[in-house]
């Protein structure tokens, strides 16, 4: 078995084909909010964005990947390393899957995976994820892959005029 590959779906490095599937997700406000964006992007920029990919993790202190389903070799979503500090031994995580794919289990692999990857080769001590207070599902899918709620920023995002607290999980490798 690769070693990122589980039992539906496998996790992969964007290549150009995935633009206009970036590009989808990239610009889809319903995003933003997670992803701290506020102005879409550009398929230029994106384009440009896939061609630096290629950088090692070590050198570029992030690492995107593709969420595949095998048996279709369809893209269903993203999952990110970012913050990696290897000095350190900690990342944080990131994760979207696009709204027709959720609920499906795609995103428990994905990071059950990553996880998995980041423990046993990157040799990672730590991760981390930030999650807004209103984001169950993803509250729900971190808690059951022993990440733990360690701290709350009070009003920390402000997204369609409101404030919402951002709870800070973390997962110790044993």
């Amino acid at each position: 078995m690769m070693l990122l590959t589980g039992k539906r779906i496998a996790l992969r490095a964007l290549e150009p084909e995935d633009l206009t599937f970036l590009f989808e997700m990239e610009n889809d406000e319903r995003f933003w909010q997670v992803s701290n964006t506020h102005v879409p992007f550009s398929k230029y920029l994106l384009k440009n964005y896939i061609e630096q990919s290629h950088q090692d993790i070590y050198q570029a202190k992030q690492l995107r990947l593709v969420i595949e389903v095998q048996s279709s070799e369809k893209a269903v979503g993203m999952i990110d390393l970012f913050d990696f500090e290897p000095r350190h031994k900690r990342a944080g995580i990131g994760i979207l899957i696009h709204p027709e794919h959720q609920q499906k289990g795609y995103a428990s692999e994905a990071l059950a995976l990553l996880v998995s990857y980041c423990f046993q080769h990157l040799e990672l001590h730590q991760l981390y994820a930030n999650i807004t207070s209103n984001n169950d599902a993803s509250i729900a899918l971190f808690e059951k892959h022993l990440f733990k709620k360690i701290g709350v920023k009070k009003d920390w995002a402000f997204y369609n005029n409101t404030f919402t607290d951002e709870i800070l999980y973390q997962r110790i490798h044993d």
